[in-house]
């Protein structure tokens, strides 16, 4: 007996040092992947130079689309929280009336193309440029009639985010365009009938 269970524990030793090396590659995989996902950038955590901070339009991707606009060199989709359509729905700016707090409007902005399998002349968005978004936050942003300006530039090689405007006068330089449309509460996009 005593010669078997030697034999089962010499068994059981070769089958766990034979292990060790696979075991070890797992290991080694698995913390490659760690350091991969934690070197990829988060990008709710970055903050423009004002303080406007990525993660306050977290969940953007999913908004309702406000409008599409197109420029020379890109097209834009701009998207609005709940907050922002529901006004645009109660006749906001329109009415006289200023967007309530927390409202917030993104325009996703990519470099465009044209759509080659098309059969007719369409253009369609390429690569990502940017995301900038407005808030409407009067407590935080006084000097600017209420709104919060953002911009974060896409960096396609490296797939990363940076905020647009290092010196901190983005926001301003927003709003003094923006001043423009000050009897639309300084929201150029309207809301089309749909």
């Amino acid at each position: 007996m005593e010669i078997a269970a030697v034999t089962g524990k010499s068994t059981v030793w070769e089958m766990k040092s034979k292990n060790i090396p696979a075991i070890v590659i797992i290991l080694v995989l698995l913390a490659a992947l760690a350091s991969m996902a934690l070197a990829a950038q988060d990008r709710f955590t970055l903050k423009a130079p004002n303080g406007v901070a990525f993660s306050e339009i977290r969940g953007y991707d999913t908004w309702q689309d406000v409008a599409v606009s197109e420029t020379e060199d890109g097209l834009k989709v701009i998207v609005g929280n709940p907050v922002m359509i529901n006004a645009y729905k109660s006749g906001i700016p329109g009415n006289g009336k200023p967007f309530p707090e927390g409202s917030k409007i993104v325009k996703i902005e990519w470099s465009k193309r044209k759509n080659t399998a098309s059969p007719y002349s369409v253009m369609e968005p390429d690569t990502l440029k940017s995301v900038a978004f407005i808030q409407k936050d009067s407590k935080r942003f006084p000097e600017t009639s209420g709104w919060g300006y953002a911009q974060f530039l896409y960096d396609a090689p490296s797939d990363t985010f940076k905020p647009y405007g290092s010196d901190g006068s983005f926001g301003k330089v927003c709003y003094g365009c923006h001043t423009i449309v000050k009897g639309k509460d300084y929201i150029f996009t309207s809301y089309p009938r749909r």
